[in-house]
């Protein structure tokens, strides 16, 4: 028996829980997904994808953030979940459907060789109350808040989960982990927020680094591309077709009309087996 399976989407790591496969009862409360993600007490990852949980011919999982909350839509966690479930017979075809908190998900297979996989993201809205952010506007889009004494321009977006978007000429790891955290927890994003820190290089080619909501700094986020795509997109920095560069690597986005289509490669790790002592702590949460 294998209790889990790593996998990574250009360095945002997942590890692959499936529940017809552990031969132990695991309840994943936040106690037990801290400890399995947390990198020097447990496995290690961003986050835990916990399926396939199949009711009347669908296939759903759950995307749980290493601080215990569940996702409504990652990327990366997506398109990492479809090479589980292809990798281990339960689809067939290239072209299949998942499900998670945010509902139906369009997948398809490009190539096998490179693991290379597009994914409907979804319909993209920067209407306020659908996002949602506490602003005195309709559409969140060039509006000014105070962050540290000084003034910002930030954006907003619903694309199945909450983005928070700002576009500047220089962007840098350090302004994400002095930021992100601040924009995350601010009282004006009740659910909270991933944040994105967007640098246009052409009509073509947007780079950005990345504040997760529930994870923190991270390498590369397939939802966060498709934020701060959408958003240069609306505001006419750039056209429908993108690619988008992150520390881990390059996605590419395309939008049409209000949907949003994310393609990038995955990878698998590892898999392996608790320790029977690790089981014991999880066990007693």
């Amino acid at each position: 028996m294998v209790d889990f399976y790593k996998y990574h989407g250009l360095g945002n790591d997942y590890i692959v829980i499936d529940p017809a496969k552990l031969n132990f009862d695991l309840v994943l409360n936040e106690e037990n997904i801290k400890l399995i993600c947390h990198r020097n007490f447990g496995i290690g990852s961003d986050g835990i994808l916990f399926g396939p949980i199949i009711k009347d011919n669908k296939i759903s999982f759950k995307i749980l953030n290493p601080d215990g909350s569940e996702a409504e839509k990652s990327g990366n966690g997506i398109r990492i979940f479809a090479l589980y479930v292809i990798d281990e017979g339960y689809v067939t075809s290239d072209k299949f459907d998942l499900y998670t908190k945010a509902g139906k998900v369009k997948i398809e297979v490009i190539d096998k060789n490179t693991n290379l996989i597009k994914v409907s993201i979804g319909q993209y809205s920067f209407i306020n109350h659908k996002i949602p952010v506490k602003l005195d506007c309709t559409e969140v889009l060039n509006q000014e808040i105070e962050l540290l004494g000084k003034k910002e321009i930030i954006n907003c977006v619903n694309i199945g989960n909450p983005h928070c978007i700002l576009i500047k000429d220089k962007i840098s790891k350090d302004l994400a982990l002095k930021l992100g955290p601040i924009l995350e927890n601010h009282p004006i994003f009740p659910n909270k927020t991933n944040v994105q820190f967007v640098k246009i290089l052409d009509r073509s080619n947007i780079k950005i680094e990345i504040w997760e909501r529930g994870a923190g700094y991270t390498l590369a986020s397939g939802t966060s591309s498709c934020a701060a795509s959408c958003t240069a997109y609306i505001l006419d920095f750039i056209d429908n077709n993108v690619t988008v560069e992150m520390r881990g690597g390059k996605v590419f986005v395309e939008i049409i009309e209000q949907e949003v289509f994310l393609t990038g490669e995955v990878s698998r790790i590892s898999k392996g087996v608790f320790a029977s002592e690790f089981i014991k702590k999880l066990v007693k949460h």
